[in-house]
């Protein structure tokens, strides 16, 4: 008897959260097939009923943040993407750049996991990724109002944050990770209250 459509769907997701997970602790190259379904709970054989090649998985693991793990994230930090104003702006900046979210490394945004993978993966990867930096400059941009070259303050505050978090990321220093993220998270806050004044 097939499996129906719904049981499909929910083993997709599940594999596709697992790698997620996985990537964001490991990078592309050091998972393997085998590791993501045995996450998952099932065996390697199943893994072609879902996807084509592990690049596909790969993008869609990266996509699935912004819908997901991502949207959670942003609830939880009362970041309201449509009609939140600055204050959900100063919101995501301050959640974004928070220490709980260097830390949690397997939930972490892949534009901060991820980066150099990205930059060598397939275009549809590149794709996924550059979908995650449009979603966020356009929370920014939706949310600074009215004012004049708010796009342009829009990449500059995805910038600081994602900048920020990745040097904060990958440098041994804690002290000096923490006031990495502590200045880019001031600086974009100024920003947001030079938008408010």
């Amino acid at each position: 008897m097939p499996y129906s459509a719904d049981h499909k769907s929910r083993t997709r997701k599940r594999i596709v959260e697992q790698a997620r997970i996985l990537f964001n602790r490991h990078g592309f190259s050091e998972v393997s097939i085998d590791t993501i379904m045995a996450e998952a709970g099932l065996t390697r054989g199943g893994f072609y009923n879902h996807f084509r090649n592990k690049e596909d998985l790969y993008a869609e693991a990266v996509a699935s943040f912004l819908n997901g793990r991502g949207k959670t994230w942003r609830d939880e930090a009362g970041v309201d993407p449509v009609n939140g104003g600055p204050q959900s702006v100063k919101d995501m900046i301050d959640s974004y750049l928070s220490a709980e979210h260097l830390g949690d490394l397997e939930g972490q945004c892949p534009m901060i996991a991820l980066p150099s993978d990205v930059a060598r993966a397939t275009t549809q990867v590149r794709c996924a990724y550059q979908s995650l930096l449009r979603a966020m400059i356009w929370l920014f941009e939706n949310n600074l109002g009215d004012e004049e070259g708010k796009r342009d303050k829009a990449i500059g505050l995805a910038a600081l944050c994602i900048g920020g978090m990745v040097l904060s990321r990958t440098i041994d220093d804690e002290d000096l990770a923490d006031e990495i993220r502590t200045v880019a998270r001031q600086t974009a806050l100024t920003q947001v209250d030079e938008t408010l004044s």
